[in-house]
């Protein structure tokens, strides 16, 4: 048996992880690389593995560092099916045609530059006809249901609490008359977040591959911190008639925002003021939320069933058409525009930063993981002058992190879940981080288990078990 690390190793993007095993081959994830141009352009042209030697992919959850790449198995001849849990299923369809639809856009408006400086054309990575043509091998299952993927190679999902039908993902494979059991995290979510249940405690494995977005830190801002901060930055834009721009994932973390800012105001410690969420696909995920009350917590299912829909607030907007949200650009402040992408790598939060970020009234709010090279951690890095749509752009406006709404576990969440899996694993690799983060953990998880062996795997790295 062998597991290839082609991306998500020693960095926290495009996960895409191949285990072979008695002459099957099965990957974990496939998901797009984010970050530096021309680092995506060669990391999402060639995938690193042929896409018709793939028998099976098995998905543990919608976002698109984790399963964005999959059209392009499609495009390129693989003829298997994709399982992941139901509302991993239904979020990925929407996400990938979204997708699709932001690459062909901004193809077009950077295509429209480059023209007239007699510069080469982007293309796409891929298109709606491929996206069509993985979504119709999508197979959705319930968590903890056992499955049998191929001969010799069973399957099962288990509640990540990430987001919205987030699986770790437990694969069991039978070679040689032997069984040898792999636990794949994909993302692991924190306790006592908005929406959803905690996380699952760990199946028993023999391997784990476990992520590390969050290895060599804590969530050093509690709830309560974060509410306080949300309170002074509402007074901020009120005072100053501006706007905050909140770069979100559309699936989970504008869910999670909605529901924070409802609460602030039923608390009474702001009064309501416009929210914009601009993004179609946001407005979709919201449907899906509602389709899926299996996922939800106690006090979720709870809000549902007595008050109604959890996402709906009279001050709360989601905006559909390209000239709604052109709109926005010119209207004042006080408000809330909350928009896709997350690491402010594509969609219409770019547009939206382009026409606020160079007043000084005006924030940037970050409430996610921002990964290396991508604008969002420019941002957090308090660069001066930043690139929008490759124009190098001056940035005024101010931009406040909140690490309280992330929903990653932190350092101690990924050492008590290794801690709970009994027996220990024979091995551990430490992915989806990038070095500093993953090597950090890997130390810590050696530290608590000595004799232990936890690898983190080099990017297109092959190991034997």
């Amino acid at each position: 048996m062998k597991i290839s690390f082609h991306g998500a190793a020693r960095s926290v993007t495009g996960s895409r992880h191949l285990i072979q095993a008695g002459g099957t081959r099965v990957l974990l994830d496939c998901g797009l690389f984010q970050g530096r141009r021309q680092e995506a352009e060669r990391q999402n042209r060639d995938l690193g593995f042929d896409p018709k030697s793939v028998d099976a992919v098995l998905l543990s959850h919608a976002h698109i560092d984790h399963s964005g790449a999959l059209p392009a198995l499609a495009k390129h001849g693989f003829a298997g099916n994709v399982y992941g849990t139901r509302a991993t299923a239904d979020l990925t369809e929407m996400m990938l045609a979204d997708s699709a639809h932001i690459q062909e856009s901004d193809c077009r408006y950077v295509n429209k530059k480059e023209r007239r400086r007699g510069k080469a054309c982007r293309r796409p990575f891929y298109d709606s006809d491929d996206v069509q043509d993985i979504v119709r091998r999508f197979v959705g299952v319930r968590y903890d249901e056992v499955l049998s993927v191929r001969p010799r190679l069973k399957a099962s999902f288990h509640d990540a609490g990430h987001i919205l039908g987030s699986a770790a993902v437990r694969l069991m494979a039978t070679v040689g008359g032997s069984t040898k059991t792999i636990l794949f995290t994909g993302d692991l979510g924190r306790k006592q977040m908005p929406i959803l249940r905690d996380p699952e405690p760990p199946p028993p494995c023999d391997v784990l591959i476990i992520e590390s977005t969050y290895g060599d830190r804590l969530h050093d801002e509690t709830i309560e911190a974060a509410k306080t901060k949300a309170q002074a930055l509402v007074a901020h834009a009120v005072a100053h008639r501006s706007k905050i721009i909140v770069p979100a994932f559309a699936v989970g973390r504008t869910q999670d925002i909605v529901m924070w800012i409802k609460d602030l105001v039923k608390e009474g410690r702001i009064e309501p003021l416009p929210i914009y969420i601009d993004s179609p696909m946001a407005l979709r995920a919201t449907e899906i939320f509602r389709r899926h009350p299996e996922c939800y917590d106690e006090e979720t299912y709870r809000l549902l069933t007595s008050e109604g829909d959890p996402f709906i607030a009279r001050y709360i907007h989601y905006v559909g058409s390209v000239q709604e949200s052109q709109k926005l650009n010119s209207l004042k402040g006080p408000c809330v525009i909350i928009s896709a992408s997350g690491m402010c790598e594509g969609g219409r939060v770019v547009h939206h930063l382009k026409h606020a970020i160079q007043d000084e009234a005006n924030v940037v709010a970050i409430v996610g993981f921002q990964a290396e090279h991508t604008l969002g951690r420019k941002l957090v890095e308090g660069w001066e002058t930043v690139p929008i749509f490759g124009v190098p752009t001056p940035r005024r406006a101010q931009v406040i992190r909140f690490n309280g709404l992330s929903a990653h576990a932190d350092r101690n969440d990924l050492l008590a879940y290794v801690r709970a899996i009994t027996p220990t694993p024979d091995k551990i690799f430490v992915v989806h981080g990038e070095e500093k983060q993953s090597f950090s953990l890997a130390a810590a998880i050696q530290a608590e288990h000595p004799g232990l062996d936890v690898t983190v795997p080099e990017p297109d790295s092959t190991h034997e078990l």
